[in-house]
């Protein structure tokens, strides 16, 4: 009797350390929060500051995407070897050191120290900083997989997303409006520099609110690690989502990282402007997020998959026809936004649902370098396009933006009637499920999922 009122103490006790470490995580991820709405949004304007080209922006949005995704191969191998929390404090902490140098760079611009090297001084820095995301990442992802419980993850990471989107979205006007006066004062660069600082500051403190957040013990199994050939090759549903999001993320970065671009030399948006219709997909991102991860936990997560590409698909068509800063914000942004938080949510909670907790961090650190190749690719390519290759019967860039478009209908088409939910879920209402699988006329699966399906969907 006494062992199980000592078992029943110690069960409550991890119970109230995991949703202490919950609300702690709210609170890190909003001081992280602060860190990427300052410096990640600003971080292409500030290249083109120092002199970059439409294809060191391909190089900039695409050596750190695929450095950042194959370094979380690496995460994993660590996550296996050394502490989860100590891996994280580690590579966070590097991650914060690397805002300093990049804010330097403004400096060696501005004495006209190495200018031709400078974008990609730029590029460089950069991607270390991705690279120290990425091998922290792993370890994340497994750790707040043993702190959420599963039927309620889609709630949770809504809430999580909705608060720190919210305050990203706070610091990405606030650096805007920043930039705009130091700008109109001939000092622009040093703005920068200031943001980054403050980038520096955000990431430090998250730094300090990890260390206060709790981490439950981790065991690993022998073997349970798979190569990514093996991964590839066995091809089951997990596979099949994985390399969809490859593919489907070389069709999102085939224009994704030139819209700021466009802003800026042909729309000749300012600061401010730039800086309101960046982040505005992030408000109505935030706006439908509380929706989505409900919708997540009662619907699944495949029917968003097919709600996040249509609206990816729509998105740089209106890009094509529509000039004004108020109409961008309220039509293709707002769609942007509403594609982000389905998109967001059923990436992590597919993977959860997918995967045993021995194997969630090879199964994202792999899911993630298929994605990184993809936006390595895309980026690549579209920067490619834009520098070297002359369109005589429309603007470039727009031309870039109808080719993202029809890149991402051929993906959708192609994979998602391949890919199964893979928990049990309850059927939508009629309207509803027209409306979330708008490829349904070439996907033919009951709107009940079938459990003798599972054998084929089972947790990898």
């Amino acid at each position: 009797m006494g062992v199980n009122k000592s078992s029943y103490s110690n069960t409550k006790r991890i119970e109230k350390e995991k949703q202490k470490a919950l609300n702690t995580s709210i609170k890190e991820g909003s001081a992280a929060g602060v860190s990427s709405g300052m410096a990640d949004v600003f971080i292409i304007p500030y290249a083109l500051e120092l002199g970059a080209r439409s294809v060191h922006i391909g190089f900039l949005s695409s050596f750190s995407a695929l450095s950042g995704q194959i370094a979380q191969f690496f995460g994993n191998k660590l996550m296996n070897k050394y502490n989860r929390k100590k891996v994280v404090l580690t590579f966070v902490f590097l991650q914060a050191l690397m805002w300093l140098p990049i804010a330097g760079i403004s400096f060696l611009f501005w004495k006209n120290i190495l200018t031709g090297f400078i974008p990609y001084l730029l590029i460089i820095l950069y991607s270390i900083l991705a690279i120290a995301g990425g091998l922290a990442h792993p370890s994340w992802f497994s750790w707040m997989g043993d702190l959420v419980p599963e039927n309620k993850r889609g709630k949770y990471f809504g809430k999580r997303n909705l608060i720190v989107g919210i305050i990203s979205l706070f610091a990405a006007i606030t650096a805007g409006y920043l930039l705009k006066n130091f700008r109109s004062q001939g000092l622009v660069l040093l703005g920068f520099s200031i943001i980054f600082f403050l980038a520096f500051i955000f990431r430090m403190v998250s730094h300090e609110l990890f260390k206060k957040q709790y981490s439950p013990k981790y065991k690993i199994k022998k073997n349970s690690d798979f190569s990514l050939i093996s991964f590839i090759k066995r091809y089951d549903n997990f596979g099949k989502f994985a390399v969809y999001q490859g593919f489907f993320n070389f069709a999102i970065m085939f224009a994704s990282p030139f819209f700021a671009v466009y802003m800026y030399k042909e729309l000749n948006f300012n600061d401010l402007t730039y800086s309101f219709v960046t982040v505005s997909y992030i408000l109505f991102y935030l706006l439908f997020l509380p929706f989505i991860g409900k919708f997540s936990d009662k619907y699944g997560n495949l029917r968003l998959l097919y709600l996040a590409n249509f609206c990816f698909i729509l998105s740089p068509l209106l890009w094509i026809f529509i000039k004004s800063p108020v109409l961008l914000i309220f039509v293709p942004q707002l769609i942007a936004g509403l594609g982000n938080a389905a998109l967001v949510i059923s990436f992590s909670n597919f993977i959860y649902a997918s995967s045993s907790p021995e194997h969630r961090g090879i199964c994202v650190a792999y899911t993630n370098i298929l994605v990184g190749i993809g936006v390595f690719l895309g980026a690549m390519t579209g920067g490619l396009v834009l520098n070297f290759i002359s369109i005589g019967f429309m603007n470039k860039f727009l031309f870039v933006f109808a080719i993202a478009a029809t890149l991402r209908l051929l993906v959708a088409l192609f994979f998602l009637p391949k890919i199964k939910e893979t928990k049990k879920v309850k059927s939508l209402p009629h309207l509803m499920n027209t409306f979330t699988h708008p490829f349904r006329y070439i996907h033919l699966e009951s709107s009940n999922l079938h459990i003798n399906n599972r054998a084929e969907i089972r947790k990898i």
